[in-house]
């Protein structure tokens, strides 16, 4: 029998106390005393039914009781005079207080059950995070640590998450990352740990691929006790955030090695994602040919059809379309549909709400609306916070869109899109008129994309005003590069300029670069 109770399992078959991995060393009576205290929970048990039991009716004196007593207490870290799992009555008796599950099967901690059937979309897993602490005060932090990351992940469209009920029967047993997968149905497992020296709280989480056991990523949180709701919201945001994108670039490399995918139109989504990644013309067009196809084959598939909107935007505000803009219509078309099947899908709504600000003369204005509203639905969203942002600066916002954009880079410093956050920045820093950091921040992102024709745009604006004209015609001939067509006037008939100011900025910086009229 094994009895899992806080981050502990106590394995009558083989006579062990375990926590995690490790074995804590217990002498025989004392396993005898803790195993006969968990199995008789139910209720108080009395000085003379211990004697009877432990010690077979023998004389032993209540010095005797009592350190056997304290040195299982001691062993599951029930110390001292909180007793959370072993709690004394006076003049009554002892009874184990904590919860308690128990498994028959000692080669695995629960009895078998037939896998679970996985979902459409990718689908994780929390398990409860391990308190390494030794203070088991730390378990209720460590738990509500990963229920609140279960609730953050469940606002992010795309992700099928598993409740705390499922994920949480876990708890104190040693896993096998595969096994859970296979158990629960899911193709990612999170797990954790808290650890706490004095004041101070460490906290682990690595994110798995449940069939093969791979690490996809992991990082430590550090902070101190004093405030410890702030410390756990932060923590949850940047997990969160760090996951969400971690998840679809792991199922884009899933169905790039040649796995089978559950459904035909996800498997065209995913290669969407994955041409959209390469950001070129052509993979763009790619990209679009297999939502078409996705599309076809189910027309209502919100996300497909989302993704078709943004990736006409993507190619709008990059200048890979056709002279005749066509596209137009069936872009906009596709986004006002994406909003009408998703409601409130946060991704589809942010989606929707870039295609619409790009490509729309007289419906721009609904475009901040959306992106309020899939905020609201996942305000981890780093892609909602960046475009969001880069939107109201362009409305003449810049505190507020500022203030998304720096929460974006906060709650995702390594995301794989730091090129689309360091480009929002520029544009941020080039309105203020900080032409330096305008520079700084535009070629940062081209570091990571060279061909990011807004951060080109940004760099030859701000390199003019500050009088580097032979720089700024340098770029200038790199973005014709990437926007073969370019114009001015073509620029401004195609890009939203709400602010008189900031159009003519560009206008004179891209003449002066020498960007034909």
């Amino acid at each position: 029998m094994l009895y899992c109770f806080s981050d502990f399992v106590l394995d009558t078959g083989r006579r062990e106390l375990r926590r995690g991995g490790d074995r804590i060393p217990l002498e025989p009576q004392v396993f005898d005393l803790l195993e006969f205290l968990i199995r008789t929970r139910e209720r108080v048990v009395s000085r003379d039914e211990l004697l009877d039991t432990i010690w077979h009716g023998r004389t032993v004196s209540d010095a005797t009781l009592s350190s056997r007593v304290n040195a299982a207490r001691s062993a599951i870290g029930d110390s001292g005079e909180a007793q959370r799992l072993i709690r004394t009555l006076p003049r009554k008796g002892i009874r184990f207080v904590g919860e308690v599950r128990e498994a028959e099967d000692p080669d695995r901690s629960l009895p078998p059950a037939p896998p679970s059937v996985k979902p459409e979309q990718p689908s994780i897993a929390v398990l409860p995070f391990t308190n390494m602490s030794g203070d088991g005060e730390q378990d209720f932090f460590a738990d509500g640590m990963a229920e609140d990351i279960i609730t953050a992940l469940s606002r992010c469209s795309g992700l099928f998450v598993v409740a705390r009920n499922s994920s949480f029967i876990y708890k104190g047993r040693p896993v096998d990352i595969r096994e859970v997968g296979r158990e629960l149905g899911v193709d990612y497992v999170l797990e954790g740990s808290v650890r706490r020296g004095g004041n101070r709280l460490r906290i682990t989480g690595q994110l798995i691929d449940a069939a093969s056991g791979r690490h996809l990523w992991a990082d430590r949180f550090d902070g101190d006790l004093s405030d410890v709701f702030d410390l756990q919201d932060r923590i949850t945001e940047s997990v969160v955030a760090a996951i969400e994108p971690t998840v679809q670039f792991a199922e884009m490399a899933r169905q790039k090695s040649g796995r089978p995918a559950r459904l035909e139109a996800y498997d065209l989504l995913l290669r969407a994602y994955r041409f959209e990644h390469e950001f070129t013309a052509d993979s763009t067009a790619s990209a679009l040919a297999c939502l078409d196809q996705a599309i076809a084959i189910d027309p209502s598939y919100a996300p497909a059809v989302a993704m078709a909107a943004y990736c006409h935007a993507l190619r709008h505000f990059q200048g890979w379309i056709s002279p005749d803009h066509s596209y137009l219509a069936e872009g906009l078309a596709l986004a006002w549909r994406a909003v009408e099947l998703a409601p409130n899908d946060a991704q589809v709504l942010w989606m929707a709400a870039f295609a619409i600000w790009n490509m729309s003369e007289d419906k721009r204005d609904a475009a901040p609306e959306l992106f309020a509203r899939s905020l609201s639905v996942n305000p981890n969203s780093v892609m909602a916070l960046t475009l969001g942002g880069w939107i109201e600066i362009m409305r003449g916002n810049q505190g507020s869109g500022r203030t998304m954009i720096e929460r974006a880079r906060r709650l995702s410093p390594r995301d794989p899109r730091g090129w689309l956050t360091s480009g929002a920045m520029a544009i941020a820093a080039l309105a203020d008129g900080n032409y330096p950091d305008a520079v700084q921040w535009a070629e940062r992102a081209l570091t990571q994309n060279r061909r990011f024709a807004v951060a080109l745009r940004v760099l030859i604006v701000a390199l003019v005003k500050l009088g580097q004209n032979g720089k700024a015609a340098t770029v200038a001939v790199e973005l014709l590069d990437v926007e073969p067509e370019l114009t001015i006037a073509g620029f401004f008939k195609r890009i939203p300029f709400p602010r008189e100011t900031m159009a003519a900025s560009y206008a004179e910086a891209l003449r002066a670069a020498g960007v034909p009229e």
